[in-house]
């Protein structure tokens, strides 16, 4: 993981931001001091070549350190992404449970990091894998322990949870746990999905608490100014200073 193991503090937490356009990522890319993977949204564009075209730009502008995004976690993206990353394998890719397998198979020889997308089920000690554009339409989704999960991700080629929809702390109790079958098993953790300003210590706090060796917490919607469409960069250097602080604290 050479392209994505500068942007870990300490070898333990990254950020994960969404940027508006070029001048936003180069922002927010020097607001976080390189400890950062910035999205770039597939769903964004109307073509992989287009995708691809514009990812590329935006990767030689903050050393490559781009994020393959989804969209929302739109299941419906993950054969794009798959795709994309034929072309390009910026620093982080964020898939589908489902498609990360195809991921792996697509960037061939170019290295990234490859998250998978499960989804909290309400019961502690669970998750479901069901984030495909087919199997997440299903009735009966495919819950399965979160020890099971990460096996059948690492067999994959994954190397993260990408843990999502969380909700921020509302659902705190499934969180522990997923953060603790992670640190026992040696797997990174992305929680995504409701953290702000607010929340967003005492998640981090949790994962690093539990031991999970690396964590990239996602912080999208709640610091993006509504009126310009950007990530808010001060906002970023506030999260710097606290991602600094817990992971000096547990490094």
């Amino acid at each position: 993981m050479s392209n994505i193991s500068k942007r870990f503090y300490k070898g333990r937490v990254a950020l994960n931001v969404l940027a508006k356009d070029i001048e936003n990522a180069k922002e927010i890319f020097e607001a976080a001091e390189g400890y950062v993977v910035v999205g770039v949204l597939s769903k964004d564009y109307k073509s992989v070549e287009e995708a691809v075209t514009a990812m590329k730009q935006y990767g030689q502008e903050i050393e490559e350190a781009v994020s393959i995004g989804l969209g929302a976690g739109d299941s419906r993206q993950a054969a794009v992404v798959a795709e994309i990353a034929k072309y390009y394998p910026g620093s982080h890719i964020n898939q589908a449970f489902p498609a990360v397998g195809a991921t792996r198979a697509n960037l061939g020889e170019k290295d990234s990091w490859i998250n998978s997308m499960i989804a909290p089920t309400g019961r502690v000690g669970y998750v479901n894998i069901s984030t495909g554009a087919i199997s997440s339409t299903q009735d009966e989704p495919a819950i399965v322990p979160i020890r099971s999960a990460i096996a059948l991700v690492k067999d994959m080629g994954g190397n993260a949870l990408k843990y999502f929809p969380m909700q921020g702390l509302s659902r705190e109790d499934e969180f522990r746990a997923v953060a603790e079958a992670c640190a026992e098993t040696g797997f990174a953790l992305e929680p995504t999905g409701g953290i702000d300003m607010d929340n967003f210590e005492a998640i981090l706090r949790i994962a690093l608490e539990a031991g999970v060796q690396q964590v990239i917490p996602h912080v999208y919607s709640s610091i993006i100014d509504k009126e310009t469409g950007k990530t808010n960069v001060q906002d970023v250097r506030d999260l710097l200073v606290i991602m600094k602080k817990l992971a000096d604290l547990y490094a």
